[in-house]
């Protein structure tokens, strides 16, 4: 992920990942996969990027949420799709991006039904 993020000039995604990293770093911390002072550390880097506009963060409008809402009427039965992921995607459509890079194998599974091509970021080990 560190590698794709930092060959593009920089990361488009929704201001949803505001709260989607907060929470990650909180849940990494509860977990006892992190520290209290790692989770501080991650978190200032994340905001330091956002100021730096490493990422680019489009809002959640009142548009984007209606767009999901006509997304799910669209989608076969047999596609699983949480609201947070409708987002990103409905964000990406509407910004004008043909393709949608994550991890998240149901996002990647409903990508395609608004156009979008997905791609798979897998973690290196």
């Amino acid at each position: 992920m560190r590698e794709l993020a930092r060959s593009a000039h920089a990361v488009t995604t929704s201001a949803l990942c505001i709260a989607e990293l907060a929470c990650a770093f909180h849940r990494n911390y509860r977990e006892g996969l992190i520290t209290a002072k790692i989770a501080a550390a991650l978190r200032s880097q994340f905001l330091e990027d956002i100021r730096a506009k490493t990422w680019l963060l489009i809002p959640v409008s009142d548009h984007v949420l209606h767009q999901v809402e006509v997304l799910t009427r669209t989608l076969p039965e047999s596609t699983p799709l949480r609201a947070g992921d409708a987002i990103h995607i409905v964000t990406a459509v509407e910004t004008g991006f043909n393709e949608i890079w994550t991890n998240d194998r149901h996002l990647l599974a409903a990508a395609g039904h608004l156009g979008l091509k997905g791609r798979s970021i897998r973690p290196t080990r």
